[in-house]
């Protein structure tokens, strides 16, 4: 099955560590994000959110569960869905980049889908979501930045 691409991207008068704060709290997610709540699971290396903790999300009767797989503050972070959802390999990467004013938030998923002939749906839908996302951390962003 062919691999799936979703490639959002914002801007935010914040800087990448402000961006990147959010991002790297899984706690602040449901307020930025069409996520309905937040749950470690297992903490990672470090920091209780850092490299392999897991996460779990749920938004209605959906659960996703995630494991964080690249941590650089105020660069990249990066997960990849470990269940919830029927897609194989699903990866995210978020790479926050300094702009004039700000920075650029670029948000790309890959996946492909378990059922053949689904994938189309998938990337359309998650795009959906993934774009308000991204808008909804861009907002959170520019409000929340550190001093």
């Amino acid at each position: 099955m062919a691999q799936q691409v979703i490639d959002r991207m914002a801007t935010t008068t914040a800087d990448p560590q402000s961006v990147y704060a959010l991002l790297a709290d899984g706690s602040t997610w449901p307020e930025w994000s069409p996520l309905g709540s937040f749950e470690l699971m297992e903490p990672g290396d470090g920091t209780p959110e850092g490299l392999g903790a897991v996460r779990l999300f749920t938004t209605g009767r959906h659960r996703s569960r995630e494991r964080v797989v690249e941590r650089r503050p105020g660069e990249v972070f990066a997960y990849v869905l470990e269940a919830g959802l029927p897609l194989r390999d699903y990866r995210a990467v978020v790479t926050l980049s300094p702009a004039e004013g700000g920075t650029l938030i670029r948000w790309r998923s890959t996946f492909r889908a378990k059922v053949p002939g689904t994938g189309w749906l998938y990337r359309r839908e998650l795009g959906k979501f993934i774009g308000r996302t991204v808008e909804g951390l861009a907002t959170a962003a520019a409000r929340t930045r550190l001093p």
